[in-house]
C-alpha cells in the first residue's frame, strides 16, 4: 500500500482551497463545480498531485491511501439512516469537496443511473434491514472481496473511499494483484473467456428509485438502462478474469456473482485457484475519520469485514466515488459528452 501522510502545510492549503469552493457551491453534485473540479485539483499542493499522479500512472500499488484530514464529528452530524437523506447544504461539504478534488488527479468521477438516484458521490452506510445483504448498506455479513462493478465494460478504474466515521475501527479489506501469483497454465485460462459475472443487488430493478437531478435524459433512457442491467443479470456474457499484461495482469472478478463453469473443468479449477490465490492475501484497514483510499479497480480487490450496526447516528460512515480515467469509453451511455452520469 502506497501511504500518504498529509503535513500540516497540506491540511492548511487544502482547506483553505475547499473554504473557497464553499463559498461558491453548496454540493459536489451542483453541475458548475463539476465543470469546474478538474482545474480546482490542479490547485491542491503539488507533493500530493506528484503521488497521486505516480500512483495512476506507474501502479507501483494497487492500493493508495491518504491520511491526516480532519473531520469535525460534531460538525457533520449524525450518521444518516438512509443514503436518500441529502440535506443541502450539506453539513460535509469540506470533506466532500477535498475527496472529490484528490479524486479528480486520477480522472472524472461518474455516476450511475441503476445506483443510488444518479448520485455521483456515495454515502456508504448501514441500513436498517440490509443486515445480509452484499452492498455497501450491509453490515452483519462480510462484504465479500470483489471488484467493484465487475459485470459492467464500464465499471469504474478507481474507487474512492472516505472515511467520515468509523468507531467501531471495521476493517476494509483488500488484495493487490501485485502480491497473488499464479501458475502459466491457470492465468493462461483465465485470460480466455470462460466467465459470467451478474450484476449486484444495488443496481437492480427492485432497488430503482427515480433520479434525483435532470441531466437531459429521458425515461426511456432510464428504462433501458434497467433492461440493460436485466440482461446482464439474465444472459450474462462471457468474459476473461484476467486482461493486459501477462506479466502483471489486470483482474475483473466478482466470485459471490460469479458461477462455476459446469461445461470446463479446466476453467472451474482455474477460477477455484484464483480465488483461493487472493483469499491468501487479502489484509485489511480500519480506515479513520479523513482517511481517502483509493483502490485501481484492475490491481486490486476490495471488500468489509462484518460489524453489529446500532442504527443510533454514530455508526460507520463513508462516501465513495467511482473514478474514470477515460469517459469516452462510456459516451454511448451517457446523454451527453459532459454528462458523468452512466445509463
Amino acid at each position: 500500500m502506497l501511504i500518504v501522510q498529509l503535513t500540516p502545510e497540506d491540511i492548511r492549503d487544502i482547506k483553505s482551497l475547499a473554504t473557497e469552493i464553499a463559498e461558491r457551491y453548496t454540493s459536489v453534485e451542483d453541475p458548475a463545480f463539476l465543470e469546474g473540479a478538474p482545474t480546482y485539483s490542479q490547485e491542491l499542493p503539488r507533493s500530493l498531485r506528484r503521488r497521486l499522479n505516480r500512483f495512476r500512472l506507474v501502479e507501483p500499488s494497487g492500493v493508495c491511501l491518504i491520511r491526516g484530514y480532519p473531520v469535525d464529528q460534531e460538525r457533520i452530524g449524525r450518521t444518516p439512516a438512509n443514503w436518500k437523506a441529502k440535506p443541502v447544504p450539506s453539513p460535509t461539504i469540506e470533506q466532500d469537496l477535498v475527496f472529490f478534488l484528490c479524486s479528480g488527479l486520477l480522472g472524472d468521477p461518474i455516476g450511475w443511473a441503476t445506483q443510488q438516484q444518479g448520485y455521483i458521490l456515495h454515502d456508504i452506510l448501514p441500513i436498517k434491514g440490509h443486515e445480509a445483504e452484499q452492498m455497501g448498506s450491509g453490515s452483519e455479513a462480510p462484504l465479500l472481496w470483489h471488484t467493484e462493478d465487475a459485470f459492467h465494460p464500464y465499471r469504474t478504474d478507481y474507487l474512492g473511499l472516505m472515511c467520515l466515521r468509523n468507531p467501531d475501527a471495521v476493517e476494509t479489506t483488500y488484495a493487490s494483484m501485485e502480491d497473488v501469483r499464479l501458475d502459466e497454465e491457470t492465468a493462461r485460462i483465465l485470460r480466455e473467456p470462460h466467465f459470467t459475472i451478474r450484476p449486484d443487488e444495488s443496481h437492480l430493478a427492485k432497488n430503482r428509485s427515480d433520479l434525483w437531478c435532470d441531466v437531459g435524459a429521458s425515461d426511456d433512457l432510464l428504462r433501458r438502462a434497467y433492461e440493460r442491467i436485466d440482461r446482464m443479470n439474465t444472459q450474462p456474457e462471457r468474459v476473461a478474469v484476467l486482461f493486459g499484461d501477462p506479466t502483471a495482469p489486470y483482474v475483473r472478478i466478482d466470485p459471490f456473482f460469479m458461477e462455476r463453469p459446469t461445461d470446463d473443468s479446466d476453467a472451474a479449477r482455474a477460477l477455484d485457484t484464483i480465488v483461493a490465490a487472493i483469499d491468501d492475501k487479502i489484509t485489511g484497514v480500519a480506515l479513520q475519520p479523513g482517511d481517502m483510499l483509493f483502490l485501481d479497480n484492475s490491481r486490486a480487490v476490495h471488500g468489509r469485514k462484518p460489524f453489529k450496526a446500532r442504527y443510533d447516528g454514530t455508526d460507520r460512515w463513508l462516501r465513495r466515488l467511482n473514478i474514470a480515467r477515460d469517459l469516452r469509453k462510456s459516451r454511448d451511455s451517457r446523454p451527453r459528452p459532459d454528462c458523468r452520469i452512466i445509463f
